[in-house]
């Protein structure tokens, strides 16, 4: 039997869905309905247009009306968290809350972008616990994915970043590390070629979470040709080297990598693990991942 030939909104329908600007590209609503269906839960997710200035009146209005919960995209990751009744240690240290669970009126918001990275490293095969990584950047995924690391065992993170307008938060995001886990964090100028070669020498990881590399027209700084990190001769057979980045699927940066010998992976798989944990948050079950991503991730 088709999953629409048993599955119906009805009286007793519970919706959530996603609030920012834009929504329409997401996927989430593919993911998360197909997996309403097919294990049986009552719930639809749809997607809200809704900026800053109007996010207290939607928030209220999904807490009142017995919403299961909801996601956020940018524009709203910060300004939503005056609106909530409690944060997890994840949406507290990066400032930042992209899922919202209602519990009986009380909203909790989470941050799983980080734990969305983690699982798809874990995933593809490999596992950071008690070791270093050197990570680029320091915004808004670049900061979920710091702490993430940080909570889950990373004993030194080595966070890179240019002095720009974000050296300072990339300084805050450092001390909040250090005060609130056991991870040892520190700040390195990124175009500080002899320093980086240091830091990523002794890590196991290097992650890029900024933009440079991505597709041209899609948020990129300067586009696929580019690269962060200008010096590869950091590079060895066994760093592991990943980019959030997903179009393209190999940037230059994992192409660099790969000729190096390097073990790669890139960020592809993120998107699908935080929708994966915001989905265990509202309804305390799986989300069917290996469906989900042969369904709408394949390709």
């Amino acid at each position: 039997m088709d999953l629409s030939e048993k599955y119906e909104i009805t009286g007793h329908t519970r919706f959530g869905g996603l609030l920012g600007s834009p929504v329409a590209h997401s996927i989430s609503p593919q993911m998360h309905n197909y997996s309403f269906r097919r294990l049986g839960i009552d719930c639809v997710y749809l997607c809200f247009e809704v900026q800053p200035d109007k996010l207290e009146d939607t928030v209220r209005t999904f807490r009142d009306l017995g919403t299961y919960g909801f996601n956020l995209t940018m524009p709203d990751k910060q300004y939503v968290i005056p609106y909530l009744d409690e944060l997890s240690p994840a949406a507290r240290m990066t400032g930042a809350v992209n899922t919202v669970v209602n519990k009986d009126g009380k909203l909790v918001g989470h941050n799983t972008d980080g734990f969305g990275y983690m699982e798809s490293m874990r995933q593809a095969g490999f596992d950071a616990k008690g070791k270093e990584m050197t990570l680029l950047g320091a915004g808004g995924a670049a900061s979920a994915i710091a702490v993430q690391a940080a909570l889950d065992g990373v004993t030194k993170l080595h966070i890179a970043n240019r002095k720009s307008r974000s050296w300072a938060h990339a300084q805050e995001l450092t001390d909040v590390i250090n005060k609130n886990t056991s991870c040892q964090a520190d700040l390195t100028d990124l175009e500080d070629t002899a320093a980086m070669k240091e830091k990523i020498g002794a890590s196991y990881l290097l992650t890029n979470a900024t933009s440079v590399g991505m597709k041209k027209g899609e948020g990129a700084s300067g586009g696929e040709d580019f690269t962060p990190l200008p010096d590869p001769s950091a590079f060895r057979p066994d760093l592991v080297v990943s980019d959030v980045i997903y179009n393209p699927r190999r940037t230059r940066l994992l192409r660099e990598a790969e000729e190096a010998g390097c073990r790669t992976f890139n960020g592809m798989y993120m998107l699908l693990y935080q929708g994966a944990e915001a989905f265990r948050l509202w309804t305390g079950q799986n989300m069917p991942v290996e469906e989900v991503k042969n369904r709408y991730f394949a390709g």
